[in-house]
């Protein structure tokens, strides 16, 4: 299971204009931050905001602001913006009509807990989250681990 790359780009760019709350960022600084490149920073940016993610203002002094405070703004909701609602299987999105199992299929009623645990999962991350030091989160590596004696 793999978000798409405009979904993972587009949290990159969200990320970025969270580490400069109240900045209005333009597409060619926020590609210059990330080293995506300025043509999908732009086209993720007016994504985000029809999203209602981002805020756009035109004209010399313009550019684009978080729409809400990086604590309220979720992972899920970056995802949604660009990929649409979070569904790990045709039938979790309740749109199955394209599955040759569909009549027959024993697994079909639990793709939906499934669904939403992982929807969960990233709904639970703000951008807040993302701009903090990793070494924070970081899982300890089993080499420092101290190892019992016999």
């Amino acid at each position: 299971m793999r978000l798409t790359n405009l979904a993972d780009y587009a949290v990159v760019v969200m990320a970025a204009a969270a580490r400069e709350p109240g900045a209005k960022l333009s597409a060619a600084r926020v590609a210059e931050l990330t080293a995506i490149p300025s043509p999908t920073v732009a086209k993720l940016m007016g994504t985000l905001a029809r999203g209602g993610l981002l805020t756009a203002s035109r004209g010399v002094s313009g550019g684009f602001t978080l729409a809400r405070d990086p604590t309220a703004i979720s992972v899920a909701q970056v995802v949604e913006a660009v990929d649409g609602p979070i569904a790990l299987t045709s039938c979790a999105g309740g749109d199955v009509h394209d599955c040759a199992m569909e009549g027959h299929c024993a697994i079909r009623g639990h793709w939906g807990p499934i669904n939403q645990a992982v929807r969960g999962a990233l709904a639970a991350v703000t951008l807040a989250d993302l701009v903090q030091p990793v070494a924070a989160a970081a899982p300890q590596h089993p080499a420092s681990v101290p190892l019992l004696a016999d």
